[in-house]
């Protein structure tokens, strides 16, 4: 008869601990449970804030291609004016030293024959 007693001592003192073992593991894990949705709604935030400044930041890359666009079309035309200009100063400057050397011979011309 004192077995029994001593076996249901036992058994009783082993569920104790393991009832208080299972209120503290609860315990812990309802903080735990807290403390991840905490954790999840600063998560989320941050996310929306990632997604804010994506979408600014892509708005901006966007407005910045259509820049460098105008621009590469602004120097574009501006290559080929250069171009032409080029050329029509290329023609007026040999036709200048066309006339130059037209003179000056016409001038040594004038020279020699009124010596």
């Amino acid at each position: 008869h004192g077995k029994v007693v001593q076996e249901g001592e036992e058994a009783k003192k082993a569920f104790k601990e393991f009832s208080e073992w299972c209120e503290e593991r609860s315990q812990n894990l309802g903080f735990d449970i807290k403390t991840a949705g905490v954790e999840v709604e600063e998560l989320n935030a941050e996310i929306e804030r990632a997604t804010s400044s994506s979408v600014a930041l892509s708005t901006k890359i966007d407005e910045t291609a259509s820049e460098i666009a105008g621009n590469e079309a602004d120097l574009k035309s501006a290559s080929e004016i250069r171009k032409a200009e080029e050329k029509d100063f290329s023609t007026a400057e040999s036709e200048l030293v066309e006339v130059i050397d037209a003179i000056e011979r016409a001038i040594n011309v004038l020279e020699r024959e009124a010596r």
